[in-house]
């Protein structure tokens, strides 16, 4: 083998030469929100940062689950996390809502019921003396 011959098989050229060349396996999928959970789940986004109680938000698309985080500073440990985890889905619903400490406030198969732990009383009011 020449000096070419030789760079041309380390550049990958020789590469292509084997028999056993496979097809790669297909990706796994990523489990993510839809559209329809994203909308309902930035609906409550929007209404809790007007009012002052969060500031920033992160999503985070694993293997097998979604996770949509809540911070009231970018700089802290997030207040709430919103998970997609699809395994759950048949028992006990694929949706939760987990506190900071990993405390589970909420579960079930409905995102709109599920989330309702979050939302304001809007009969409790803080009265000045």
């Amino acid at each position: 083998m020449s000096e070419a011959d030789d760079s041309a098989f380390q550049r990958g050229a020789g590469a292509s030469l084997s028999p056993q060349h496979q097809p790669a396996p297909p990706p796994k999928p990523i489990v993510a929100f839809n559209r329809r959970e994203l909308d309902v789940i930035l609906r409550l986004y929007g209404r809790m940062v007007a009012d002052g109680e969060w500031r920033d938000y992160a999503i985070d698309l694993l293997k097998d689950r979604a996770i949509f985080s809540v911070f009231r500073r970018s700089s802290e440990m997030p207040l709430y996390r919103i998970e997609k985890d699809p395994k759950l889905a048949r028992r006990q619903g694929a949706y939760s809502v987990v506190a900071t400490g990993g405390m589970i406030l909420k579960r079930g198969h409905d995102l709109a019921q599920v989330l309702r732990v979050l939302e304001k009383k809007k009969h409790l009011r803080v009265v000045d003396a």
